[in-house]
This record gives C-alpha cells, sequence and structure tokens, in this order.
C-alpha cells in the first residue's frame, strides 16, 4: 500500500487515521498529523509544504478540538482545507486526512 505517491510535482497522502481510534478528536488528530509528517519525510517533504487538505470527521460538534490541533501543528501556514462530515469511517475512527503537499 502506498502512503505517499508522488506526481506532478505534488506528493498525495492517502487517508490516515489514528493508531488509537479511543483517543479524543483533538489527540487522533494531533497522531494523524504526526504519521503524515512522517510519510512526508519518507519522501523528502513536511508538513511546511502541504497544500491542502480533506477533513473526514464523524462528528461535526466537536470539530474545535480538530481546529486547535490543526492550528496548533500548522500555525500561520495553514493550508486549503475542507471538512465533510460522515457517518462512519470504521473502526471508531472520528477523524481521516487526506492531504496533498508541494514537492520541492
Amino acid at each position: 500500500m502506498h502512503r505517499a505517491v508522488e506526481a506532478g510535482g505534488f506528493v498525495h497522502v492517502g487517508g490516515i487515521i489514528a493508531d488509537d481510534t479511543g483517543l479524543s478528536m483533538g489527540e487522533q488528530t494531533r497522531n494523524i498529523l504526526a504519521k503524515l509528517a512522517g510519510y512526508l519525510r519518507e519522501v523528502g517533504c513536511d508538513l511546511g509544504k502541504v497544500v491542502s487538505a480533506t477533513i473526514f470527521v464523524t462528528d461535526l460538534s466537536r470539530k474545535k478540538e480538530m481546529d486547535a490541533v490543526w492550528t496548533e501543528v500548522f500555525g500561520d501556514a495553514l493550508p486549503a482545507r475542507a471538512t465533510v462530515g460522515v457517518a462512519d469511517l470504521g473502526g471508531g475512527a472520528l477523524i481521516e486526512v487526506v492531504a496533498v503537499a508541494a514537492k520541492g
């Protein structure tokens, strides 16, 4: 399974969920972003190059937890983002992130 695929000067990272889906939305977000950083490092990239993300959440009323961690991690370099409410992500996951980063 490819976690990060390079194409057209971009790195596309498929859906990432937390290792421990029993954690809060905020802690799942923190874990996912750490995993994203690792996947990007594997292809010579980093979180500062993320240009867009699609985030799937099972409970939009808890989105503020995700927002707080997202802002903490990305700071002023926030990528374009869409947040989509979904009924179920499987395995108890509260959040899943798909991201695109610029390569180079």
